[in-house]
């Protein structure tokens, strides 16, 4: 969790989906002699062809059920969606999908932590869950210099993270990047603002941040090269979101 300042933007490359047709399969078309169609298989019923001019339907993001989709905001193109492995687990994946004409486009899957008891409904400070929900992403900042954030970056000395975390590891290096969640926040402020319009008591601070090999207190944390990624390809115009909890919990 954290303390006060202001912003920046990300990137990270959509997973380019590609595929080749042969010549060699076209010719042999035309020159095979045709042979006539497999009578079909005792008691199997062929399925009917789709109609004419029937569109397939743009695909969805997987995982998601529906009352998790609904509440997307309809110009979000940008979803990072983390999956947690259990309600009480602090393991969970990272991938971030890009909507398309065609649908959710899905990057690469990141190994990542959230809080290490888990996730909670209805997340209070020190309770060591991440908030369950769906929250826009507005703001970024870090230790370090901006990598060439698309959402607004803020650089500062207070992202310095010492000390160790629950497994001993040293937080060191945790907060080099990050991207507030808009989780008890004020958008448009530095990720270090401590305006929390739920209260204090409803926590904040809850960030994607650099993972140090163990759970958080609340926050996401994903290896360093992916936060770069994410920093990179975030895109303000596309309105990110972050569609957050455990896997049971995000198919409804």
């Amino acid at each position: 969790m954290i303390r006060r300042r202001t912003a920046v933007a990300l990137l990270a490359s959509p997973l380019l989906l590609t595929g080749c047709g042969g010549g060699a399969e076209a010719t042999e078309r035309r020159t095979s002699p045709r042979r006539p169609a497999p009578a079909p298989t005792p008691g199997t019923t062929t399925p009917p062809a789709p109609a004419p001019g029937t569109a397939t339907p743009p695909r969805g993001i997987p995982g998601l059920g529906p009352e998790r989709t609904a509440a997307i905001p309809a110009r979000c193109t940008q979803a990072v969606v983390v999956t947690g492995r259990g309600e009480n687990s602090p393991l969970c994946t990272v991938v971030l999908h890009q909507r398309t004409p065609a649908g959710w486009q899905a990057g690469p899957a990141w190994p990542a932590h959230n809080a290490l008891r888990g996730w909670s409904a209805h997340h209070t400070l020190g309770d060591l869950r991440s908030p369950l929900g769906v929250y826009t992403l507005s703001d970024a900042g870090g230790l370090l210099a901006d990598p060439g954030s698309k959402l607004p970056y803020h650089r500062s000395s207070g992202f310095h993270s010492p000390g160790t975390g629950f497994e001993g590891e040293p937080l060191e290096g945790s907060f080099d990047y990050v991207v507030a969640i808009d989780y008890n926040r004020k958008p448009g402020t530095s990720p270090l603002d401590w305006t929390r319009p739920l209260g204090a008591a409803r926590g904040g601070g809850v960030w994607l941040h650099v993972d140090h090999g163990g759970p958080t207190h609340g926050c996401v944390s994903v290896a360093k090269a992916h936060m770069k990624d994410l920093l990179r390809t975030l895109d303000p115009g596309r309105h990110p979101v972050v569609v957050m909890g455990y896997a049971d919990w995000l198919a409804h």
